[in-house]
C-alpha cells in the first residue's frame, strides 16, 4: 500500500507537468529541467482517467473525509456556470475553453490547481499511512475479508452450503458497518443488522439504488443460509453470495 501510494503521487506530479504542457503553461525553464533528467511526461489525456480511477479509491479508503473535495476537482456537478474558479479536470480533458464578451475567462490551463489540488490530498493520504494515527488493520481488512471468503467456498465444495453461506454473510455485514463508520453513519439502533447498514448507506447517498437491491439481494440469500425454517440453500446459491460479497467489498467504500 505505501509503495503503491508513492507511485500514484509521483504519477500525480508528473500529470500536473503534463497538464502545463499541453496547456502552454510549462516554462521553457521546466522543459530543460525535465529534459536534463531525462523525464519523459506522460499523455494528459490518455493517462489521467486511470490514475484519478485508482487514486480515488485510495483516497475512499485512507481519507474518506476528503473524497468530496477530491471529486470535486474533477468535476463539479452543482455549478451553474462556468468559469475559473469552477472549471475542472474534466472540462480540460474535452478541451473545453469558455469565453465572455470575447475574452478567455477559463481554458486548459485553469486545471492545473485543480490537478494539485488532487495530488496534494494524495500526498495527505501517504502521509496518514505513514502516521501512527492511521490504523493499519483498516488496510489489511480487505485481505481478511478474502480469505474469509476463501473459507466459505472450501466449506460449500464440501458441502456445508450452510455454514458457508453464514461466513459470507458476516463478512458483508462487518465490512458494511465499518463502511457506516467511515461515513460517520450510525443507527439508532443498539446492534443494527445488516439491513439497517445498507439502509444507512443508501439514504446517505454512498450506495446508488442498483446497488443497494444487489446488497438487498444478497441478504436475502444470507438470511436463507442463517434461518433453518427456509429451504436449503445450494451450491448456486453460495457461489453467487461468496462472489456477491467479493465484489461489495471492493468497490462499497
Amino acid at each position: 500500500m505505501k509503495k503503491q501510494l508513492s507511485k500514484l503521487a509521483a504519477k500525480g506530479d508528473l500529470l500536473y507537468y503534463a497538464l502545463a504542457d499541453l496547456s502552454g503553461s510549462l516554462s521553457d525553464e521546466y522543459k530543460k529541467v525535465l529534459a536534463e533528467k531525462k523525464i519523459d511526461l506522460p499523455s494528459f489525456e490518455t493517462e489521467y482517467e486511470p490514475w484519478y480511477s485508482e487514486a480515488l479509491l485510495v483516497v475512499k479508503q485512507v481519507l474518506p473525509d476528503r473524497v468530496d473535495d477530491f471529486v470535486k476537482q474533477y468535476k463539479n456537478e452543482k455549478r451553474k456556470e462556468i468559469d475559473y474558479l469552477t472549471y475542472t479536470i474534466s472540462d480540460a480533458l474535452l478541451g473545453l475553453t469558455t469565453r465572455r464578451n470575447g475574452s478567455v475567462v477559463a481554458e486548459q490551463g485553469s486545471a492545473i490547481p485543480k490537478v494539485q489540488i488532487q495530488v496534494s490530498i494524495l500526498k495527505s493520504a501517504e502521509k496518514r499511512f505513514e502516521s501512527a494515527l492511521f490504523n493499519i488493520s483498516e488496510v489489511l481488512q480487505s485481505d481478511i475479508f478474502d480469505s474469509e471468503l476463501d473459507a466459505a467456498s472450501e466449506l460449500s465444495k464440501k458441502g456445508f452450503h450452510r455454514a458457508a453461506g453464514a461466513v459470507a454473510g458476516v463478512v458483508l455485514e462487518k465490512h458494511l458497518g465499518k463502511v457506516c463508520s467511515a461515513h460517520n453513519l450510525k443507527s439508532r439502533k443498539k446492534h443494527p443488522s445488516l439491513s439497517d447498514f445498507y439502509q444507512l448507506l443508501k439514504e446517505a447517498d454512498v450506495i446508488d439504488v442498483p446497488k443497494w437491491r444487489f446488497i438487498q439481494h444478497l441478504g436475502d440469500v444470507r438470511n436463507l443460509c442463517d434461518h433453518s425454517k427456509h429451504r436449503e440453500p445450494n451450491k448456486d446459491d453460495i457461489d453467487e453470495l461468496v462472489e456477491g460479497v467479493g465484489k461489495v467489498i471492493k468497490t462499497v467504500f
